[in-house]
């Protein structure tokens, strides 16, 4: 067990309809140098323990969204904003002070609303590979053919995302056979390790023969739509602006399918980069979308861009 997984701890915040369930690393003391950590549209906390393992002595509070993980169970509606009020609620509930706010993928956007929402407790923010508005899809996808019923806009999403939404209207009979489904995921062929297999059994609800992944497709879809230039996801990045807050952006150079293609072309940074005047971009080194945080070089490079 590492130093970090050695600390790890959860908790709950209680939040409009529910509670939602945090994960901590680090130190009790409140007082102490803390990074809240935002995760993905399909992902948990459980894809931040490499990250902490590279941030001795600094608190690592990262929440499950509402619609995923252990909170899964809270209602809709779901969005952006949504998000982001659950997240304030925990800053003012386990945080003091101004936090560096991280977001992988979805959890950017959320990360830049909650930087709108309340500039005052974030002192930076680190978008990893997501946060930025996205390319919009070049042509509408169908439903996703393992639910024929599903409106349209969640076959856009699942398109997109892959094996990681085609899942989500599956069961699978034990967790292994689950680790077997994510084994032929070309994003983790070279990069399979035990933080891989603890973040997919977190992910699994129920019992077996019936397990599921606990990210629902309600919210899959509701929150896909924002985010390709959503209206106010841009009135967001523009109070970020305003503000002043520091603010960097980590790309990986592979997409999420392991694809030489990043998830964002340079042409959508650079557009970012006119509207936000203190940008700064960077690629990192050998990473596709997922193993930016979820192997130990990416997530080095994320710690490193957050150490105080």
């Amino acid at each position: 067990m590492s130093a970090a997984e050695a600390t790890y701890r959860t908790t709950t915040v209680a939040v409009d309809g529910g509670d939602l369930a945090v994960g901590v690393w680090g130190p009790d003391d409140p007082q102490a140098p803390t990074v809240v950590a935002i995760h993905g549209i399909t992902a948990s906390h459980r894809c931040w323990p490499l990250v902490a393992e590279a941030l001795p002595g600094v608190r690592v509070v990262a929440p499950d969204l509402r619609g995923r993980g252990r909170s899964a169970d809270l209602p809709p509606p779901y969005g952006m904003a949504r998000h982001a009020a659950d997240v304030a609620a925990v800053l003012e509930a386990l945080t003091s002070g101004p936090v560096a706010v991280a977001g992988h993928s979805m959890g950017g956007f959320v990360a830049v609303q909650l930087a709108a929402l309340m500039p005052e407790r974030v002192s930076r923010l680190l978008l990893v590979d997501g946060g930025l508005p996205l390319p919009a899809p070049a042509a509408p996808a169908a439903p996703a053919p393992t639910d024929p019923t599903a409106p349209a806009e969640v076959g856009d999403v699942a398109a997109a995302l892959g094996p990681a939404g085609k899942r989500l209207t599956m069961t699978f009979p034990s967790r292994e056979a689950y680790r077997d489904f994510w084994r032929e995921h070309p994003a983790f062929a070279a990069d399979w390790s035990p933080t891989v297999e603890a973040y997919l059994d977190y992910d699994l609800r129920g019992t077996e023969p019936e397990l599921r992944p606990s990210t629902t497709v309600e919210a899959m879809a509701a929150d896909g739509a924002e985010l390709f230039g959503h209206p106010g996801h841009l009135a967001a990045l523009d109070a970020v602006a305003e503000a002043g807050l520091p603010l960097t952006f980590l790309r990986a150079p592979r997409g999420l399918m392991d694809e030489p293609e990043p998830l964002y072309p340079t042409a959508a940074v650079e557009a970012a980069a006119e509207r936000l005047p203190l940008l700064a971009a960077y690629d990192v080194e050998d990473v596709n979308h997922y193993t930016i945080v979820m192997a130990p070089g990416g997530a080095r490079t994320v710690a490193d861009r957050l150490r105080p």
